[in-house]
């Protein structure tokens, strides 16, 4: 495709959030009350997915624009040695599962981002999180794969080309942020 093409298609892919205003401020307010009540938020996701969460986790933990207190976010790809030692014991399915067994209870929020929707990890630390009371939001991207229907909200950018979804999660991940920041 040439520059053009791939500029129109990824604005075309953005300007398809708006499709979703009512799911997003749904999960908006999912995040804003789970932080708000002192619960914490962790998030996972694989590659240029689990970089998304890193920085998911730094917009709350830290701030995105104004001066306030900082709230809990994990993001579960983050620990090197944690993922390492999982994947050698466990296997690599379970690198997500077992850290929300070990860090989420119940009222806490999992976000599970996958481009694809068949990161196999991702999905268990989903059923994991519903399993054990947790609330999810699920960035999904394509069909949503085998991801869909396990999360409380799912924000699916119906989408086949890997680029654009990853750049509409990040589209994704500043609105949420931007529609919480006034409260927290």
């Amino acid at each position: 495709m040439s520059f053009q093409q791939n500029l129109n298609d990824s604005v075309a892919a953005i300007s398809a959030l708006s499709e979703m205003e009512e799911t997003i401020k749904a999960a908006a307010n999912l995040l804003r009350e789970t932080l708000l009540s002192g619960q914490k938020v962790l998030i996972c996701g694989n590659g240029g997915s689990a970089s998304d969460g890193a920085h998911f986790a730094s917009e709350l933990a830290c701030r995105l624009v104004a001066d306030r207190r900082p709230y809990p976010a994990i993001c579960l790809a983050s620990d090197g040695g944690l993922l390492t030692a999982t994947a050698n014991d466990y296997g690599f399915e379970q690198v997500f599962a077992r850290q929300v067994t070990a860090f989420g209870k119940k009222g806490d929020l999992l976000i599970a981002i996958t481009t694809s929707g068949q990161s196999k990890n991702v999905q268990r630390a989903l059923e994991i999180a519903k399993h054990a009371g947790l609330n999810s939001i699920a960035l999904l991207g394509r069909d949503g794969g085998s991801c869909r229907g396990l999360a409380t909200i799912e924000l699916l950018v119906q989408h086949s080309v890997t680029t654009r979804i990853q750049e509409a999660h990040k589209v994704l991940i500043h609105l949420l942020c931007e529609l919480i920041e006034p409260d927290l």
